[in-house]
Protein backbone atom coordinates (compact mmCIF):
# COMPACT_ATOMS: atom_id res chain seq x y z
CA UNK A 1 0.00 0.00 0.00
CA UNK A 2 1.22 3.46 -0.93
CA UNK A 3 0.56 6.50 1.26
CA UNK A 4 1.01 10.23 0.79
CA UNK A 5 2.47 12.06 3.80
CA UNK A 6 1.59 15.73 3.34
CA UNK A 7 4.10 17.74 5.40
CA UNK A 8 3.30 21.35 6.33
CA UNK A 9 5.16 23.77 8.57
CA UNK A 10 2.70 23.85 11.45
CA UNK A 11 1.27 26.85 13.23
CA UNK A 12 0.49 28.07 16.72
CA UNK A 13 -2.94 28.87 15.29
CA UNK A 14 -5.00 25.67 15.46
CA UNK A 15 -7.25 26.78 12.60
CA UNK A 16 -4.29 26.86 10.22
CA UNK A 17 -3.34 23.30 11.16
CA UNK A 18 -6.95 22.21 10.70
CA UNK A 19 -6.88 23.65 7.17
CA UNK A 20 -3.97 21.34 6.33
CA UNK A 21 -5.80 18.35 7.77
CA UNK A 22 -8.87 19.24 5.72
CA UNK A 23 -6.72 19.56 2.60
CA UNK A 24 -5.38 16.05 3.26
CA UNK A 25 -8.95 14.77 3.49
CA UNK A 26 -9.87 16.48 0.21
CA UNK A 27 -6.81 14.99 -1.52
CA UNK A 28 -7.76 11.55 -0.20
CA UNK A 29 -11.27 11.92 -1.65
CA UNK A 30 -10.18 12.84 -5.19
CA UNK A 31 -10.98 10.29 -7.88
CA UNK A 32 -7.52 10.79 -9.39
CA UNK A 33 -5.86 9.97 -6.07
CA UNK A 34 -3.07 7.42 -6.59
CA UNK A 35 -2.66 6.66 -2.89
CA UNK A 36 -4.24 4.17 -0.52
CA UNK A 37 -4.18 6.79 2.21
CA UNK A 38 -3.23 10.39 2.93
CA UNK A 39 -1.76 11.44 6.28
CA UNK A 40 -0.87 14.99 7.27
CA UNK A 41 2.11 15.87 9.46
CA UNK A 42 3.88 19.01 10.62
CA UNK A 43 7.52 20.02 10.81
CA UNK A 44 6.99 22.00 14.02
CA UNK A 45 4.41 23.67 16.27
CA UNK A 46 1.72 21.03 15.69
CA UNK A 47 1.09 17.30 15.79
CA UNK A 48 1.47 14.82 14.42
CA UNK A 49 5.11 15.58 13.71
CA UNK A 50 6.88 13.88 10.80
CA UNK A 51 7.99 10.87 12.87
CA UNK A 52 4.43 10.39 14.16
CA UNK A 53 3.04 10.82 10.64
CA UNK A 54 5.31 8.09 9.32
CA UNK A 55 4.31 5.83 12.22
CA UNK A 56 0.63 6.47 11.42
CA UNK A 57 1.19 5.50 7.77
CA UNK A 58 2.90 2.28 8.86
CA UNK A 59 0.12 1.55 11.36
CA UNK A 60 -2.42 1.92 8.53
CA UNK A 61 -0.53 -0.60 6.40
CA UNK A 62 1.75 1.54 4.24
CA UNK A 63 4.51 -0.30 2.42
CA UNK A 64 5.74 2.88 0.76
CA UNK A 65 5.33 6.56 1.55
CA UNK A 66 5.70 9.62 -0.63
CA UNK A 67 6.52 12.55 1.66
CA UNK A 68 5.43 15.81 0.04
CA UNK A 69 6.64 19.12 1.46
CA UNK A 70 3.67 21.50 1.39
CA UNK A 71 5.95 24.53 1.07
CA UNK A 72 6.13 27.26 -1.58
CA UNK A 73 9.90 27.78 -1.73
CA UNK A 74 13.05 25.74 -1.30
CA UNK A 75 14.15 27.20 2.02
CA UNK A 76 15.99 25.36 4.80
CA UNK A 77 12.88 23.44 5.83
CA UNK A 78 12.59 21.88 2.35
CA UNK A 79 16.31 21.45 1.69
CA UNK A 80 17.58 20.38 5.14
CA UNK A 81 14.96 19.95 7.86
CA UNK A 82 12.45 17.65 6.18
CA UNK A 83 15.10 15.38 4.62
CA UNK A 84 16.80 15.29 8.04
CA UNK A 85 13.59 14.18 9.74
CA UNK A 86 13.04 11.51 7.08
CA UNK A 87 16.63 10.30 7.50
CA UNK A 88 16.10 10.02 11.28
CA UNK A 89 12.96 8.00 10.69
CA UNK A 90 14.77 5.71 8.26
CA UNK A 91 17.58 5.17 10.78
CA UNK A 92 14.96 3.49 12.96
CA UNK A 93 14.51 1.00 10.09
CA UNK A 94 10.75 1.31 9.63
CA UNK A 95 9.26 -1.46 7.47
CA UNK A 96 8.50 1.01 4.69
CA UNK A 97 10.17 2.81 1.79
CA UNK A 98 10.03 6.61 1.94
CA UNK A 99 10.63 8.97 -0.97
CA UNK A 100 10.46 12.76 -0.85
CA UNK A 101 8.56 14.37 -3.71
CA UNK A 102 9.09 17.84 -5.08
CA UNK A 103 7.78 20.63 -2.86
CA UNK A 104 4.49 22.30 -3.77
CA UNK A 105 5.99 25.55 -5.07
CA UNK A 106 8.09 23.72 -7.66
CA UNK A 107 5.01 22.52 -9.55
CA UNK A 108 4.59 23.72 -13.13
CA UNK A 109 0.92 24.27 -12.22
CA UNK A 110 1.76 26.93 -9.61
CA UNK A 111 1.66 29.90 -12.01
CA UNK A 112 -1.83 28.97 -13.19
CA UNK A 113 -2.96 28.42 -9.63
CA UNK A 114 -1.72 31.89 -8.62
CA UNK A 115 -3.76 33.43 -11.45
CA UNK A 116 -6.84 31.38 -10.57
CA UNK A 117 -6.63 32.39 -6.90
CA UNK A 118 -6.08 36.08 -7.77
CA UNK A 119 -9.34 36.08 -9.71
CA UNK A 120 -11.32 34.99 -6.65
CA UNK A 121 -12.10 38.32 -5.02
CA UNK A 122 -13.90 38.54 -1.69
Amino acid sequence: MKFLLLIAHGSRRQGANDEIRQLGERVASLDANDYDGVVTAFLELAEPDIQQGIAKCVELGAQSIVAMPYFLASGNHVIKDIPGEIACAMAGKPPVDIEISQYLGSSDLMASLVLDCSRQIG
